[in-house]
């Protein structure tokens, strides 16, 4: 296989439409996602943590073992421990962010249909009385001959 065709052959693949439009969707997303995982900890999570009494689901855990320490002070073994306050953590930052995908596409798609309603040719007008007279007496005079 020949040096330039290969990059050439690359060249085409990364510079085609969808590659480049995905690409910018998985940075927008990324972004995004950080926003959406913002608004779950930072404004929706600590009101439901207060309802609740108070409650950090982030530092939730059962402790299955705890950490050693030396006669210093220092920890020699780390504790073990189930972080389940972090899976409920993520199971809110996931259905905020399904929910709010499914929102987007449903204001893009709404938006998509309104922009092809829009750019639909209208319907030919209706040929007038005089113009369906006309084509009768042109197919008939066709018969005759």
């Amino acid at each position: 296989m020949k040096k330039g065709t290969l990059i050439q052959e690359f060249k085409e693949f990364a510079v085609k439409g969808n590659v480049v439009d995905m690409a910018v969707g998985v940075v927008i997303g990324g972004a995004f996602g950080k926003i959406v995982s913002s608004v779950v900890a930072d404004i929706i999570m600590p009101p439901i943590g207060l309802l609740v009494g108070g409650v950090n689901f982030t530092e939730l855990k059962w402790i299955m073992r705890d950490a050693v320490v030396d006669a210093a002070g220092e920890e020699v073994t780390a504790a073990v421990t189930l972080n389940y306050g972090m899976f409920i953590q993520n199971i809110f930052d996931f259905i905020i962010i399904a929910f709010s995908i499914f929102l987007f596409v449903k204001l893009i798609n709404k938006m998509t249909r309104k922009k092809q309603e829009e750019e639909k040719p209208a319907a030919p007008p209706a040929p007038s009385k005089e113009e369906v007279l006309l084509g009768e007496i042109r197919d008939l005079l066709k018969e005759k001959k």
